[in-house]
């Protein structure tokens, strides 16, 4: 059977498989849930009680990967034995159940909306919570774990990351300019901890402002407890609240004093700067790759061509990282930009009002559907944006594969005179088109045109 085309039938045939060896039986109200960047959730009921199950969407998509889910699963039982807000793991699927690789867990109370959580009375609370879940993982030692859980060795990582991006193509300049600097300043190795992999907004659950539970475990890893806490904080994972640098939640000063009590370990402003960078050309980098997933044809869901345009976000929030290290006097030149405006033409209807009038009738379907579809209707409005302003404001290429080996080599730098400003007027160019709503782009407009 091909895992990718299972029907909602044949899955809740499978589910039930599963659930018989937790002495469970039918199930019932299947419903995909929104959202899950590489995995899928499913919600269903069974007995009266609710649980999801976490399924790749293809086999492929285990490939390479460090551990498969039967591992995930043995790591999240034992966060959860830890006092982890973690989920309670029921059962992992096997190839008797036909429907592929993944688990059933128990459904936590809570939503994983950003921006509800966001809007919540006490963000600080959760906060607070935050800190003390991320100091539970970092106490769980090996021996309870599986031992294929990967320890990460600092220097390979970047050099795993400069491989992704020459096969990625290498014509980014940003990210050239971030692995050069994560190459000149990886910091010396600390004895490694547990680290969730992807703890922030979008993967835990929360309720009247507390902290319910943290999902997606399969990038659990030993290493910098730093990574950890710099992951949650970089600007795409604030969402509306680009002003709390602390997870869209508080200050960091706030957020490292938490940890601080609750681990007993101190913050390291250095490597938490360090590893804030290494995230965020992770993230550009597997942004990017979501394109190469649809190509192959190991998923062809909408989502995954919209996510790697979202590399150029990661682009803007890199350079605002890295580009203190420039002179102050090319820190101090304002950039001269202006977003191009949509022009109407003559004549027959041109490319960018065809784009448009299928947007606007797309949109004339919001309210008619539910659940995944509507969820996949915004995604597909969200790239006929991008493919809008792009055939109206970016005709040529806004690429440069030539200056990107050239910061790789060291011939070029941010102490390189006008190249500061160049590399700003090509992350605000680039980002106007595909996210204009993003919330660093107006921040960094502020900053670097001087505009309002």
């Amino acid at each position: 059977m091909n895992d990718k085309t299972i029907s909602q039938e044949e899955l809740k045939a499978g589910i039930e498989r599963a659930l018989a060896r937790t002495g469970r039986g039918q199930s019932d109200n299947l419903k995909r849930l929104t959202g899950g960047a590489t995995m899928e959730s499913w919600r269903f009921e069974a007995e009266g009680e609710a649980f999801v199950l976490r399924r790749a969407p293809s086999l492929a998509f285990m490939d390479g990967r460090p551990f498969g889910h039967e591992s995930e699963a043995a790591i999240i039982r034992s966060a959860h034995a830890a006092g982890v807000t973690a989920p309670e793991v029921l059962t992992v699927l096997e190839a008797k159940d036909g429907i592929g690789s993944g688990f059933i867990m128990r459904a936590l109370p809570g939503t994983p909306d950003p921006r509800a959580i966001l809007a919540m009375e006490q963000p600080d609370r959760i906060l607070g919570e935050v800190a003390r879940d991320l100091a539970r993982i970092h106490s769980i030692g090996r021996a309870d774990l599986p031992a294929d859980v990967p320890v990460m060795d600092y220097a390979e990582g970047v050099e795993s990351l400069r491989l992704q991006f020459e096969e990625a193509g290498g014509d980014r300049p940003i990210i050239a300019l971030g692995l050069r600097w994560l190459a000149d300043n990886v910091p010396a190795a600390v004895e490694p901890v547990l680290n969730h992999g992807d703890y922030r907004l979008g993967n835990i659950l929360c309720e009247d402002s507390h902290l319910t539970g943290v999902l997606d475990w399969e990038l659990a890893h030993f290493g910098d407890p730093h990574e950890d806490l710099a992951f949650g904080c970089m600007p795409v994972w604030r969402f509306a609240r680009y002003d709390r640098p602390a997870l869209g939640l508080g200050s960091l000063e706030d957020y490292f004093a938490a940890y601080e009590a609750e681990s007993g370990r101190k913050v390291d402003p250095a490597r938490f700067r360090f590893w804030s960078v290494y995230r965020t050309v992770w993230w550009a980098l597997g942004c990017i790759r979501m394109a190469d997933f649809w190509r192959r044809g190991e998923d062809r869901m909408l989502e995954r061509v919209v996510i790697s345009r979202r590399t150029s976000e990661q682009e803007l929030d890199l350079l605002m990282l890295l580009e203190e290290d420039a002179p102050e006097e090319e820190r101090a030149k304002p950039v001269r930009f202006e977003p191009s405006e949509f022009h109407h033409g003559k004549g027959e209807a041109t490319l960018s009002e065809l784009l448009q009038a299928i947007n606007e009738w797309l949109g004339s379907m919001k309210g008619k559907v539910e659940g995944h579809d509507k969820f996949q209707l915004a995604v597909a409005r969200n790239a006929l944006g991008m493919a809008i302003r792009e055939e109206a404001e970016l005709p040529g290429h806004f690429e440069s594969k030539s200056v990107a080996r050239e910061i790789t080599s060291g011939e070029r730098s941010l102490q390189t005179p006008g190249m500061l400003g160049w590399l700003r007027h090509s992350a605000l160019e680039k980002l106007s088109v595909d996210v204009p709503k993003y919330p660093a782009l107006a921040a960094a407009r502020k900053s670097w045109t001087g505009e309002e």
